[in-house]
């Protein structure tokens, strides 16, 4: 049998990091994805193949971040009433966000498959990448169920404080996408899309795997038929937690669109460091995103229990790591960032590799800023402030598009560079007196009988 696991005693340091580890394995397999994906397009099939798959990042990104934050919400619930150990409506609160993940996913998928050439026509991708862009796209969009429900039981599972068990399913699954891969786009020459197809398939047996694991090793999970009905009040909750969520994701990425859209008239070259650098970026921040993650389930299960006062321990704890390895981070991209771009370019394409350098070296300098928004964004979502933590997607992307509107036209590629730490200060400026509300606000917490009663 799986242990859960409750992180509403002891140390909060050891608690946070021991939960987050697990975490960050993960995020990193997810990231290889990616990673994979790109080093191989960009290897075997050149720069032009490398665009077409960056293309429509911050695209995936606005619908796949709707997905992903949905389904963290739907987790949010699941851990509460974990940490009030009101184990019966936990329960309900499972099989009902599996059935809202089965509806949303689906109708998800199917709208955006249908857009698709008009997204690319929207964001001005180049002509010479754009039948690349939109297989990629397309196949992406038709896989969004299998990216809901692989994050939607994981968000469960880590509900109950199990971080360990989906790192496992997500490493076969990550060493399976490598093979696919290599055999999709070398053996049977099906270019970019290969690898789209490749990266949907291991992400759904993921979600396979999970699901079987979940309901054959937690007795905690094991339900009942009444448990199994689905109730529109339960609904309701997980949808005024979860879709904020995601729509907070999703308003982040508007003005990544708005930013991308800027860099892809830029031309090309453009749009492969870009890519190049996105990637590698996004690999460097997963501990930042395992670290706002694990403070979700912290908070969520501390403000099941009635103990405000751990979750500002959390935070303590939280920055102190964050800022440990912020440092250590900068350090690393700022003497072998250009190494890191060989992996996906050429080294005779010396100005795309001197753009994606600059691009990191800018943006990892600039991870402090990162690191909070992350421990405070997901701290508040855990204790069920969701809308307020969607307004600080609102900050980010109007500091997107300003950047995108007056930043890149005038500067160019330097403009771009600096989107996301604009982004990431607007977010902080609103962030911050967020949490010291919220945190007021948990700290008159009203617990009977073990149970959070009220909070006013």
């Amino acid at each position: 049998m799986a242990q859960s696991k409750e992180m509403t005693s002891g140390p909060s340091l050891p608690l946070i990091l021991n939960f987050t580890f697990p975490l960050l394995l993960g995020n990193l397999l997810q990231q290889t994805y990616s990673l994979v994906d790109a080093a191989i397009v960009g290897k075997f099939l050149g720069i032009n193949a490398l665009a077409s798959v960056g293309a429509s990042t911050s695209v995936v990104f606005l619908i796949l971040g709707f997905c992903n934050g949905c389904c963290g919400g739907f987790g949010i619930p699941v851990a509460q009433k974990f940490g009030a150990r009101d184990y019966v409506t936990m329960r309900r609160y499972v099989s009902v966000s599996l059935k809202l993940a089965a509806v949303m996913s689906v109708a998800v998928a199917i709208v955006t498959s249908l857009l698709c050439g008009f997204i690319l026509r929207s964001m001005r991708t180049p002509e010479n990448i754009f039948e690349g862009a939109y297989l990629y796209l397309l196949i992406t969009f038709i896989g969004v169920p299998c990216t809901f429900f692989y994050n939607l039981l994981s968000s469960i599972i880590r509900a109950l404080g199990d971080s360990k068990t989906p790192f496992w399913f997500l490493l076969f699954s990550t060493i399976l996408n490598i093979v696919l891969d290599l055999f999709c786009i070398l053996t049977l020459g099906w270019g970019v899309a290969g690898a789209a197809i490749a990266t949907v398939f291991s992400q759904g047996l993921s979600a396979l795997l999970c699901y079987i694991y979940m309901y054959r090793k937690f007795d905690i999970l094991k339900t009942e038929p009444a448990d199994r009905r689905f109730r529109s009040d339960l609904a309701r909750q997980l949808l005024y937690i979860g879709v904020p969520m995601g729509l907070q994701f999703s308003i982040t990425a508007i003005g990544s669109i708005m930013l991308q859209s800027a860099n892809n008239a830029l031309g090309t070259a453009c749009v492969a460091a870009f890519t190049a650098a996105m990637r590698i970026k996004m690999f460097v921040m997963c501990p930042l995103d395992s670290l706002g993650m694990a403070m979700a389930t912290y908070s969520g299960q501390n403000y099941g229990a009635g103990k405000p006062d751990r979750i500002w321990m959390g935070i303590k704890s939280a920055t102190l790591m964050m800022t440990v390895y912020v440092i250590a981070i900068g350090a690393l991209m700022w003497g072998l960032a250009e190494k890191f771009a060989l992996l996906f370019i050429s080294p005779d394409e010396t100005e795309i590799i001197d753009d994606t350098a600059l691009f990191l070296h800018i943006n990892t300098s600039f991870f402090f800023l990162l690191g909070m928004l992350s421990i405070l964004r997901y701290t508040i979502q855990g204790a069920g402030y969701t809308r307020l933590a969607m307004f600080s997607g609102v900050s980010e992307m109007v500091a997107r598009v300003l950047v995108s509107l007056i930043a890149v036209p005038l500067w160019g590629f330097w403009g771009v560079c600096f989107g996301d730490p604009t982004a990431w200060l607007f977010a902080n400026l609103f962030l911050i007196p967020a949490f010291i509300y919220v945190y007021r606000r948990l700290q008159r917490i009203v617990v009977k009988e073990g149970r959070v009663v009220a909070n006013s």
